[in-house]
């Protein structure tokens, strides 16, 4: 499975404490238009672990029905219970989803053994190729590079999302095993794309999904001072869009240009109107205000 490019790791919009599927098509018809590679549902931006087993399930569902194979869809149906991500990954597959992104399991804090128990469990019985998603900083585990290197053997094992914040994460895996490495820091994405990533599953291209494809595109193609200039004049959003814990500054961006409503499920909350005030200046700094 060949992925590059950009995927859109998308936000759940809701209206009045409900899930909000008018607007979600709506976002997943801007993000086709604009040329977007693939959407990623129910992962992080999606605020997944405030999501219902059902709401879950259709939102993939949602997505995968909008896009209608104009795009890939990767749906996040990880767990920290390796029989729950299995299950969420086989109703992804039911629904056709194209590839499962499955975030290290939070919270119980298994051993590198049991990561490679857990992953090898999902690819073996979920029935969709998977991209491991290595987030350290929320799910207080990294995936090691030589695990990565073991799973890696797993052909269903197609790709890892590395959002640990290391551009030498990249190198390092890519030295001791063949597997596809997608940024998963927008920050980050031209740095990685340098060492051999091959695109971004992004937060920031819910708000501009048509410049961050351009500059990744501008990068794979080899036209380095294009995709420099566009990461430079993005650089502030990058940096500002996670001042605050992630979704909370993307939804804030996404309602002040009209595209949603700013509403988040509890124990996430709107920003102060300090974080609220620099986000702004960057929006407006980068142009997109």
């Amino acid at each position: 499975m060949e992925l590059k490019g950009v995927y859109t790791a998308i936000v759940t919009p809701f209206s009045d404490g409900k899930v909000d599927f008018k607007k979600l098509i709506r976002l997943v018809e801007i993000q086709i238009d604009a040329g977007i590679d693939g959407i990623v549902p129910v992962g992080t931006t999606g605020e997944s672990p405030t999501l219902s087993v059902e709401e879950h399930i259709e939102v993939i569902e949602k997505v995968i029905n909008t896009s209608n194979g104009r795009c890939k869809v990767i749906a996040g149906s990880g767990a920290n219970s390796t029989e729950e991500a299995i299950y969420l990954t086989k109703q992804a597959k039911k629904a056709g989803a194209d590839a499962t992104l499955q975030v290290t399991p939070y919270y119980n804090k298994p051993t590198q053994e049991g990561l490679y128990r857990h992953f090898s469990a999902v690819s073996e019985n979920g029935g969709l190729p998977v991209i491991l998603y290595n987030v350290p900083g929320r799910c207080g585990v990294p995936i090691a590079v030589e695990t990565i290197a073991r799973l890696s053997a797993d052909k269903n094992i197609v790709a890892v999302k590395e959002a640990g914040g290391s551009v030498e994460r990249v190198s390092a895996i890519l030295d001791i095993c063949d597997i596809t490495v997608l940024s998963g820091d927008d920050a980050l994405t031209i740095p990685m794309m340098a060492v051999g990533a091959t695109g971004i599953i992004s937060v920031v291209s819910n708000l501009i999904p048509r410049e961050i494809k351009e500059m990744v595109d501008a990068f794979a193609s080899g036209d380095f001072a294009k995709a420099k200039k566009l990461h430079m004049r993005f650089y502030p959003l990058f940096r500002d869009m996670f001042i605050e814990t992630n979704p909370i500054p993307i939804k804030a961006a996404m309602a002040e240009k009209g595209l949603i409503r700013e509403e988040y499920r509890l124990p996430l909350c709107p920003m102060s109107e300090k974080n609220r005030s620099i986000l702004l200046e960057a929006m407006k700094k980068s142009g997109v205000l």
